[in-house]
């Protein structure tokens, strides 16, 4: 089996699993217990906290333990959005191509009384920083735009977007989720005030999530209940995944370098094979984007038949985002960046990690292209573009 979806989720790491095992079934004591079992407990999930800070050049008291990058994204977003109420500030900046984690959000916020800009998004999928910086007004409160996005893969300029937010004096969140462990990220450096990341898209495990939240932004909680995480997360720790999320962040820090080099390489190679599929293109700019993520439209075929066909090869791939795996919509991401929805249906997301091999690479390259092939080959609309009764969107590629 080929495993060419990490954008989805990745396998979870030896290094990973062997930090759990000890909080499974040894360490098991609560974390706000006072016996020694507990203190164990709480000393090495200050520990974990200790060394994620470390990697994101924050203190530590600046690390908050969630869930995951939804509920880190949802805490971050509406703890701005109320700081900003309260000073009469209702006015968000974020981008169309958002994860619906942010969309959603924001979304309803929206039926809360707050106004939101959705920032259009160039073919490149690489938002305009001028367009930006114009977008902030007066009363805005919030600029959330991810650091990468985790279906085209395209990374954005975020260096120069805390730039331009602390410069007007407005809060800046990014969706990390997909960029954590794979590229350099220095909150402190890139002027980020709020930052979210998920365990499981660096071989940590699911269930463990990071929202970085600069000292001075004050939190307001999403989950009532204990005092756990400074009164601002409720719900005992989970320690196991905590301790594993630490130590696959910290392997994939050590390894960055090494890694991006050998998937990028993947990447390019995947690339240059599918660019030669007739009527394709790619999606995002070709060299601003995660060493890991392609993502192509192929003309007259649908995304949805082509992965049944690639798994019945044995290769896990995806459309589109993993949350709206199953949904016949289009992509909201190939649609900011202005594809059709027939162009946007027959989408295919490639995504690589270190463990992948050049030899996965050309096996991918053509199963791709042999699919392509026979799903034309049986379709009417195919045929009707062929005959000159439908149009093409695409220039012969």
């Amino acid at each position: 089996m080929i495993y060419a979806d990490n954008a989805a989720t990745t396998k979870m790491s030896e290094t990973a699993r062997q930090a759990m095992l000890p909080y499974l079934d040894g360490i098991y004591g609560n974390p706000s217990s006072i016996h020694r079992m507990g203190q164990q407990a709480k000393a090495a999930l200050e520990d974990a906290r200790t060394r994620i800070a470390g990697i994101l050049h924050c203190q530590s008291r600046e690390i908050l333990f969630t869930s995951g990058g939804s509920e880190s994204d949802n805490q971050a977003i509406r703890s701005a959005a109320r700081l900003g109420a309260a000073d009469g500030k209702r006015h968000i900046v974020t981008s169309a191509f958002e994860h619906h984690a942010v969309l959603h959000t924001m979304q309803k916020l929206e039926q809360e009384g707050f106004e939101v800009t959705f920032l259009p998004v160039p073919e490149d999928g690489v938002l305009a920083l001028r367009q930006l910086e114009e977008a902030i007004r007066e009363d805005t409160c919030l600029v959330s735009i991810m650091f990468a996005n985790n279906e085209i893969g395209t990374v954005q300029p975020v260096r120069e977007i805390g730039r331009i937010c602390r410069e007007h004096g407005v809060l800046f969140h990014t969706d990390a989720v997909q960029a954590a462990g794979h590229v350099p990220i220095d909150v402190k450096e890139m002027n980020i005030d709020l930052l979210s990341l998920s365990a499981h898209k660096f071989h940590g495990p699911k269930g463990a999530g990071v929202l970085y939240a600069r000292r001075g932004v004050r939190l307001s909680n999403l989950i009532e209940g204990g005092a756990q995480e400074r009164n601002l997360r409720a719900g005992t720790e989970n320690l196991a995944a905590i301790c594993g999320m630490a130590a696959a962040l910290e392997e994939a820090a050590a390894k960055m370098e090494e890694d991006a080099a050998h998937t990028a390489a993947l990447r390019d190679r995947i690339i240059e094979g599918l660019e030669k599929i007739p009527r394709g293109i790619l999606n995002g700019d070709r060299r601003r984007r995660l060493p890991g993520i392609v993502n192509f439209c192929f003309e007259g075929i649908e995304g949805e038949t082509l992965l049944l066909l690639l798994d019945e090869r044995g290769i896990c791939a995806s459309s589109g985002s993993a949350c709206t795996s199953g949904s016949l919509e289009a992509s909201h991401v190939l649609l900011a960046l202005g594809r059709s929805r027939s162009l946007a249906y027959g989408s295919l997301r490639l995504s690589l990690c270190a463990l992948n091999t050049e030899e996965e690479a050309e096996q991918l390259i053509g199963a791709v292209t042999e699919c392509v092939r026979r799903l034309r080959e049986e379709s009417p609309g195919w045929h009707d573009r062929m005959e000159g009764r439908i149009p093409f969107e695409l220039k012969q590629g």
